[in-house]
């Protein structure tokens, strides 16, 4: 299983939950719960349209000859979603359940409830699918059970958030996931950027001290720690491994590494924590 797919999924499957729950909890709280089944209706389109959109990805992949542009162009689009989504969590996301239910509250008529889930429940379909591309192309299988895994564990920590009313601190639950994705992020950077540098080399650009050789560890590819090992493999997927780097590698993975984490511990540290909250309280 792919710990980078399962991750990712998780993470997006989850914020997808949470909104439909909202809107389902705000539904037979007004009076409106015959319309749940629009709700339901616009999930499936979403996650039935998401799924047509990675087959086609797919197909469109093998087809290519310049895999190396693909996969390095697919991972650069996943990084710049993947960090305007986390960003997007942390500045409105304290926010999403007022949003959600004003918007609901105007989408009286079927179609209208429909259209609106469809929309709000695809765009997280849609990132998912984009994130996961740089996966799939590298390893589908672990990437499809990553994304089963995900999935489902979303679904049940939904459910017991809102179904059997176990208390969670969302606010730290995001924080803390957005810091681990932007390991991810930074070594999905990376990754394209060694792509890319492969794909100037076979098209025959030059990129200077680039493309050149910053590090090797000499570590066997038979090893468990190498890149594609037992071990290196999941620390590859997490954190951005490998046992050799271009310079243009480290440069933007490390570069990108350290901007995303000051951006997410700066704008979360906007905040009092709810321990702080509490001794205010207390002492007010």
């Amino acid at each position: 299983m792919d710990i980078g797919a399962f991750l990712i999924t998780f993470r997006e499957a989850f914020e997808a939950a949470i909104i439909v729950a909202i809107i389902v909890a705000y539904l037979r709280r007004t009076g409106r719960a015959n319309q749940v089944k629009d709700v339901w209706t616009g999930v499936l389109l979403s996650v039935g349209l998401s799924a047509l959109l990675g087959i086609g990805i797919l197909k469109f992949y093998g087809g290519l000859e310049e895999k190396e542009l693909f996969e390095g162009a697919a991972s650069y689009i996943a990084v710049i979603v993947l960090t305007t989504m986390i960003y997007w969590m942390a500045t409105k996301g304290r926010n999403i359940k007022a949003e959600i239910e004003s918007r609901v509250s105007t989408s009286i008529a079927p179609l209208a409830l429909i259209g609106f889930t469809f929309v709000v429940v695809f765009r997280e379909g849609l990132e998912t699918v984009l994130f996961l591309t740089p996966f799939m192309t590298q390893n589908l299988t672990g990437t499809l059970m990553g994304l089963i895994a995900g999935l489902s564990g979303a679904v049940v920590l939904a459910y017991l958030i809102y179904g059997v009313g176990m208390w969670i601190d969302l606010r730290r639950f995001f924080y803390y996931s957005s810091i681990l994705l932007v390991f991810v992020a930074a070594g999905l950077a990376g990754y394209g950027t060694h792509e890319l540098i492969e794909w100037a080399g076979e098209e025959g650009y030059s990129l200077g001290m680039l493309a050149n050789t910053a590090y090797s560890l000499g570590i066997p590819k038979e090893s468990i720690w190498h890149s594609d090992g037992a071990v290196g493999s999941v620390l590859a997927v997490l954190f951005g491994y490998s046992v050799s780097m271009e310079w243009g590698r480290v440069l933007i993975q490390f570069g990108y590494l350290i901007l995303a984490l000051h951006l997410v511990l700066r704008v979360y540290g906007r905040e009092p924590s709810p321990s702080s909250r509490k001794k205010a309280a207390n002492v007010a």
